[in-house]
């Protein structure tokens, strides 16, 4: 039998849970294009409803915007918790959060890859590792020109850095987190593979890439 005090951690953690998967539901691509009096973004180029697709309907600024809030409600989420119920708390909302963003409930469980939640979430645990990710994205992606690339490198060595840092309890949260990005890039690798991949600045691939 539980004793009263497990009880409590345990409601508190799921309350964190919901939190941070509420947070990260929000579907800012979606919501943003659809009050500029845009289409619907899941019928629009990839179907995905993050900044790369925003991008392909011509607004700028409205994908800058989409980044931002899906990086940010990551970051407020995790602070938001961590203030009222510590670093396991936040650590459990980071985990919503993110996959609040992969399966929100208001799309019927169809979201984003996660990219820029996952910047969100490293922006409000450990910024140093939010620094190192964009700095290995933004080399890997002058390099190659792939997006998916320069992600799927950044978040493979991002629990690395975490781990180096002593952070092994981020360092394992990460490690999940980042193995369900690269599951989400999964037909990314598939076209990586083949060479079929869109580069940044190049044709964009109409499959279901970013």
């Amino acid at each position: 039998m539980l004793h009263p005090l497990d009880w409590s951690l345990a409601l508190e953690w799921a309350a964190a849970f919901v939190f941070g998967y509420l947070c990260g539901s929000i579907p800012f691509g979606v919501v943003l294009t659809r009050l500029a009096g845009g289409p619907d973004l899941r019928t629009v180029g990839s179907g995905n409803i993050g900044a790369t697709n925003v991008l392909r309907t011509g607004r700028m600024g409205l994908a800058a915007l989409t980044l931002l809030g899906d990086a940010l409600k990551g970051t407020v989420a995790v602070l938001l918790t961590s203030y009222l119920a510590g670093r396991d708390g936040a650590i459990v909302a980071a985990a919503g959060a993110f996959l609040g963003h992969l399966f929100p409930v208001w799309l019927r469980f169809h979201g984003g890859k996660g990219v820029a939640t996952y910047i969100g979430l490293l922006i409000g645990l450990a910024w140093p590792a939010a620094i190192v990710f964009c700095a290995i994205w933004l080399i890997i992606a002058a390099l190659t020109r792939y997006s998916s690339l320069a992600a799927l490198a950044a978040s493979a060595a991002t629990p690395v850095f975490l781990w180096w840092c002593s952070e092994i309890d981020y360092a394992v949260l990460f490690l999940l987190l980042s193995g369900l990005l690269w599951i989400m890039h999964r037909a990314n690798i598939v076209r990586l593979k083949g060479g079929t991949e869109g580069r940044i600045g190049g044709g964009s691939h109409t499959g279901r890439n970013s």
